[in-house]
């Protein structure tokens, strides 16, 4: 799972990236509003934070030239604490959710589980596949019970095949979520993690698609 920050409070936004990439996500940064525009514009991601007072362009700018250009990535505003009126902004501004500063950060970390949860069609912070259970609050995954041990880079595979389970899932999309955009983007890595992911869980969870890429089968 990958997530733009946008956020010009340089202590804040180390904070930030230091939170989320501790809870296993890929984490690409922005500090000011032309930059992130930009990385929201150009690359995926499966949710993105976004403060509103940032220079060059303003957060709710920002955001209302990317939902009109087409981008329905999540989005979780960050707002002062006194300006209710930036709420109301930014939800028109197509918000789906927003903290105000000062926040403890394990708020804004259950905010963006909630957000791609929920843009993936999940209510429960636990997603089930068959006998594999991935706890998206610990950032954990097991099999028939027993936790499995993953590295970084299969738990963020395993919990985006999951979080769209039943559907194809290009190699490509899956590189554009797995890695940030500094990263040498090769395809033929994604076999070899898929290829230990299935023999860690079994080999008939994921479906190869000749051509097209990966799905995970539904299994309840």
């Amino acid at each position: 799972m990958r997530i733009l920050i946008v956020e010009d409070d340089e202590n804040l936004r180390r904070q930030l990236i230091e939170a989320l990439t501790g809870s296993g996500y890929v984490v690409d940064q922005a500090a000011d509003g032309e930059d992130g525009h930009f990385l929201g514009d150009t690359e995926s991601y499966d949710a993105v934070v976004l403060d509103v007072g940032l220079p060059k362009m303003d957060g709710i700018s920002v955001l209302e030239r990317w939902r009109r250009e087409g981008r329905d990535m999540p989005v979780l505003l960050l707002t002062a604490r006194d300006r209710w009126s930036d709420k109301v902004a930014g939800i028109d501004a197509g918000a789906d959710d927003y903290v105000a500063k000062p926040f403890h950060m394990e708020e804004v970390l259950a905010r963006v589980r909630a957000l791609i949860r929920r843009a993936a069609g999940h209510a429960s912070s636990e997603i089930h596949c068959g006998p594999l259970r991935l706890d998206t609050k610990s950032s954990k995954a097991s099999l028939d019970g027993t936790p499995l041990k993953l590295t970084s880079h299969e738990y963020r595979l395993l919990s985006y095949l999951m979080h769209h389970q039943g559907e194809l899932v290009s190699r490509t999309e899956l590189i554009e979520h797995m890695y940030d955009q500094d990263f040498d983007r090769d395809s033929n890595t994604i076999e070899v993690f898929i290829g230990r992911l299935r023999r860690k869980i079994g080999v008939d969870l994921i479906e190869t698609v000749r051509g097209l890429g990966y799905r995970m089968q539904h299994g309840g």
